[in-house]
């Protein structure tokens, strides 16, 4: 993992505010809006500089404690920056005559990127993911989340969850707002890794789903697989776009479960960064 993950602070946004973890410690920070604690550059700093004034208090953040890591922050995604996923959004949508879309923007200067929820459709630890009721075919897509201040710097690093219908994108590759964005389509947390510098290309993205008793699905990647660099895909959200209260940047997916897997209502979908933790997230089916 190297050096820089094993300096670096966590920060998890509870009920009781804003905590931070180091080497072990945690740290209550003074009470302050979420996105006051959030948005500005040079988060590892001034996270170091309050807590140098702060005694620790008992105890790590236990998974109850924690909350989805967003206040204001709008979340957006990035597409097709892997290789698999490129294959698998041409695969999806070849009978839609949309395939060659997508090798094409993974060759091209300019990423995808689209918005994908507000606060409130973001499920933090423990809280339910949703698959929608008109899909056939519902997968979660492992990310690696950025946070990146209002003047379009990545600040940190979380784990998201861009649940996806693939038979809708697969149908037309225009309903892909439809296929990415409703209640419950994003996961995100436990905590943000607040690092003075890139993570390492080594750094492990692992998915579970669990059913019941059983693993119908694992796989792994790493983020030197990513093509674009969380900098390169940053500056592109940024062109002619401001976010005042900062923002979440999802980095798009290496992982796709096999066609024949599609989510089921009681699932379970586990997520682990090296360095950040794991997301886990029932899965709920929309109700009417």
């Amino acid at each position: 993992m190297g050096g820089i993950v094993g300096s670096a602070l966590k920060l998890f946004r509870t009920l009781a505010g804003a905590v931070v973890e180091d080497r072990g410690r945690s740290f209550t920070l003074p009470a302050a809006p979420w996105d006051d604690v959030v948005r500005a550059p040079r988060l590892a700093e001034r996270l170091r500089g309050q807590i140098s004034h702060l005694a620790p208090r008992p105890g790590s953040v236990s998974e109850r404690e924690a909350l989805a890591p967003i206040g204001n922050q709008e979340v957006w995604a990035a597409g097709v920056t892997y290789f698999r996923s490129r294959d698998a959004r041409m695969e999806e949508s070849k009978d839609a005559g949309g395939g060659d879309f997508y090798a094409r923007v993974y060759e091209a200067e300019r990423p995808e990127l689209f918005f994908k929820a507000t606060s409130r459709r973001v499920a933090g630890p423990g809280q339910p993911v949703r698959i929608r009721r008109d899909s056939r075919w519902n997968v979660p897509e492992p990310e690696l989340a950025l946070l990146v201040s209002a003047g379009g710097t990545v600040e940190g690093y979380t784990i998201g969850n861009d649940m996806s219908s693939r038979d809708i994108e697969g149908a037309n590759p225009l309903y892909l707002p439809q296929a990415k964005v409703y209640d419950g389509c994003c996961g995100l947390g436990p905590s943000i890794l607040v690092a003075e510098g890139p993570l390492p290309p080594s750094t492990a993205i692992r998915i579970e789903i669990r059913r019941g008793g059983s693993l119908p699905f694992r796989d792994e990647t790493t983020v030197a697989r990513l093509k674009r660099t969380p900098e390169e895909l940053a500056s592109w959200l940024f062109r002619d776009q401001s976010f005042p209260d900062g923002c979440f940047l999802l980095t798009g997916t290496g992982i796709v479960p096999p066609n024949d897997l599609t989510l089921e209502q009681g699932d379970e979908v586990h997520i682990t960064i090296d360095g950040v933790g794991t997301l886990v997230n029932p899965v709920e089916q929309l109700s009417a």
